[in-house]
């Protein structure tokens, strides 16, 4: 990955000292738990651009409102 590429990921589950996340393409990678914000949880989005990881956290909200959207409409 290039310095000026961004790349988001999706957390999966904590496994010991790292963290399991799912990438764009479906594809599962792991992070050191000491890489990502200590506020991180299941489900949020993480945007890696080079050595940086932050918490997206509009698109996490994004992300949440959609699944709770197709959730309702199963139940309804």
């Amino acid at each position: 990955m290039r310095g000026d590429d961004i790349m988001k990921v999706t957390i999966d589950r904590f496994e010991g000292n790292y963290v399991v996340c799912e990438t764009e393409n479906r594809t599962m990678m792991d992070i050191a738990k000491n890489k990502i914000p200590d506020s991180a949880k299941e489900g949020d989005v993480l945007e890696i651009n080079g050595t940086s990881i932050i918490i997206d956290e509009a698109e996490t909200e994004l992300r949440k409102n959609q699944i709770e959207k197709l959730t309702k409409d199963l139940w309804n």
